[in-house]
């Protein structure tokens, strides 16, 4: 907990009674590898804070396949800010520890913290920079410069998730990427 609420802290002033609000509304939990934050066509009941483990935001293309858009590692966010239906799956890709928020208890503090939700449009901004700056020179580059740009930008990840996954957010078969490991050794 004293995590989320340092990290808080880099966003806007809380005062102690506003810090009481907040834990008293969290619970940690666990989710392990493989199961789903949230699925596609769901509403979100709950909203996360990420204190260890990597979740991935995937969907199914056109063809049927597994398509991961991107990854969410510690010191994050999982929420839907417009509560309706999602369009894709939030699945934990390593064992998972959170802080969780029922949407009631999130409304809550919303309505009690006057500047709560100035505070998370600040987070969701930042971290909408943070995603531009990894996902955008992805889509114009060879395979290669693609993982040497997703191990640079991603440190932490590669040897933590599946290479399925790796391979499918880069958009190239497991087998592709097993060459391109092989040949940047």
């Amino acid at each position: 907990m004293e995590e989320f609420i340092k990290y808080l802290l880099q966003f806007a002033h809380l005062n102690p009674k506003q810090i009481d609000l907040i834990i008293s509304k969290a619970e940690e939990t666990e989710l392990y590898k493989g199961k789903y934050f949230a699925e596609e066509g769901k509403i979100l009941q709950q909203v996360g804070f990420i204190l260890d483990g990597i979740f991935r935001i995937w969907y199914y293309n056109d063809k049927g396949e597994e398509i991961t858009k991107i990854f969410i590692e510690e010191k994050h966010l999982l929420f839907n800010l417009k509560n309706v239906p999602s369009a894709e799956y939030i699945q934990a890709a390593t064992d998972c520890k959170l802080l969780v928020f029922p949407n009631a208890g999130w409304k809550e503090i919303s309505d009690t913290i006057p500047e709560w939700e100035n505070m998370i449009h600040k987070i969701t901004n930042a971290a909408l920079v943070q995603k531009l700056k990894r996902v955008s020179p992805l889509i114009s580059q060879d395979a290669t410069t693609r993982y040497l740009e997703f191990m640079e930008k991603y440190p932490t990840l590669v040897n933590r998730i599946p290479l399925s996954y790796i391979a499918s957010y880069l958009g190239i078969t497991q087998q592709s990427l097993s060459r391109i490991r092989k040949t940047i050794r």
